[in-house]
């Protein structure tokens, strides 16, 4: 059986994610989800599942890019007064032309300052985000359509993750919507040794449209929906209950949401201004193949290069397609899992899947002892990639003179206030 799909097909058929799924907030008490280390997932299977993954480095995830990692960027610089009026002028002359948002959009000095920093300090970086998320962008508004959400609220995708599925943050947040793991198995995605669907982009964009509904629908207000899902739901309310405050711009001038909240807001709007008006601002619109595919049935473990092989599609296609599972292999587990193909090409693989052989998946502690393995000579050349992952028993003054780069340059590339850093924390050591 071929269930053959493209993406306007799944936009199509998508109206039943909204008619079959109530808020999750009324299946889930309270709407925040737990964090990492609460109770919820601490009974031993679970404990042993998460202390498996905590050491399984999936070698497809890329870290998120510096310019996303909240703690690895600064606040861009405030434009001097004189770039603000031209900013401010060219804005309200673009209201004139007709630019209307659908979510709530401010010219003030911080989003002034994110609409610099896109549009010029990451310019190229932003260009290619901006690529990114057309590939996806109609089958994500018409997602976000079916939950009654803005279109413009896409971008925020571009802010968490410029649309990489394979974007991984130093808190483990993964997928183009950057989903924390108790998170994305609250609004049902599957997050295993095999697969993990906050790497999905259909998947990962319906949680994240139920997510936002469910944030609105609480606070009554889009700013503050923007600025729970970046913070967690409990402390956007114990910031406004607090401040005795109804909107994000009060709490925003208060010091009850971190500095990474305040900015992140603005970005948001930055980011959609932008997108909005690419002429205006000099952008390319150029034109990209949609997001588009059909599905095979497969009812055992087929690895994309074995699949590669018989087929002829390219394993880069295959990966392209199914970037949700893990080891590049559908998982043994599901007997009928729905591996996306080429447009065109369901026949083909229906005809001659019985020639691809079964994959046989290594014991998981292999596959452990190899990514730490993987790991470690990461580390080792961390030099050469411009970027260092702080270990245990590390220090800036230890780090400065095994990289021979002065502790003043150490903390002023890494925005460091202080000379206190964690386990884990990604430094740039570039030369």
């Amino acid at each position: 059986m071929i269930l053959a799909m493209c993406a306007a097909v799944v936009v199509a058929q998508s109206k039943s994610w909204a008619e079959e799924t109530t808020s999750v907030a009324q299946k889930v008490l309270p709407l925040e989800p737990p964090s990492e280390s609460t109770s919820a997932e601490a009974t031993p299977p679970e404990a042993i599942e998460a202390s498996q993954e905590s050491e399984d480095v999936d070698p497809n995830l890329v870290p998120l890019e510096p310019e996303l990692e909240p703690e690895l960027t600064a606040s861009p610089t405030d434009a001097s007064k004189e770039e603000s009026v031209e900013l401010v002028e060219s804005a309200e002359s673009r209201e004139r032309q007709g630019t209307a948002y659908n979510i709530p959009v401010v010219i003030d000095q911080t989003v002034q300052s994110h609409i610099r920093f896109f549009n010029t300090s990451i310019r190229d970086r932003f260009e290619q985000w901006l690529l990114r998320l057309n590939r996806y962008r109609p089958l994500v508004e018409d997602i976000f359509a079916e939950f009654d959400l803005p279109s413009d609220l896409v971008h925020l995708s571009l802010v968490e993750s410029g649309f990489n599925p394979y974007a991984y943050s130093r808190a483990k947040a993964t997928g183009p919507w950057q989903f924390m793991k108790g998170t994305g198995k609250i609004y049902g995605l599957r997050i295993d040794h095999y697969v993990d669907e906050r790497r999905d982009p259909i998947k990962s964009t319906i949680a994240a449209a139920r997510y936002l509904r469910d944030l609105y629908d609480l606070f009554g207000t889009w700013p503050l929906a923007m600025a729970a899902y970046n913070a967690g739901e409990g402390k956007v309310q114990r910031a406004l209950t607090k401040a005795q405050a109804e909107s994000f711009s009060e709490i925003s001038r208060t010091k009850l949401i971190r500095g990474e909240t305040k900015q992140y807001v603005p970005r948001i709007m930055a980011a959609t201004i932008i997108a909005r008006n690419l002429e205006q601002y000099g952008f390319n619109q150029v034109s990209v193949a949609p997001h588009e595919f059909e599905e095979v049935v497969v009812t055992r473990p087929l690895h994309f290069r074995a699949i590669s092989n018989v087929t002829g599609i390219p394993y880069s296609e295959l990966r392209l397609l199914n970037p949700e599972l893990r080891r590049d292999a559908t998982p043994p587990d599901d007997t009928a899992y729905h591996l996306k193909v080429p447009v065109g090409a369901s026949a083909k693989v229906l005809k001659l899947l019985d020639r691809v052989p079964t994959y046989k998946f290594p014991p998981q502690q292999i596959q452990v002892r190899q990514a730490r393995q993987v790991r470690t000579a990461r580390q080792g050349k961390a030099g050469s990639s411009g970027w260092y992952r702080v270990q245990g028993g590390d220090t800036l003054e230890k780090i400065s003179r095994r990289f021979g780069i002065p502790i003043r340059t150490l903390k002023a590339r890494n925005n460091l206030s202080s000379s206190l850093i964690r386990a884990g924390d990604l430094l740039n050591i570039a030369r």
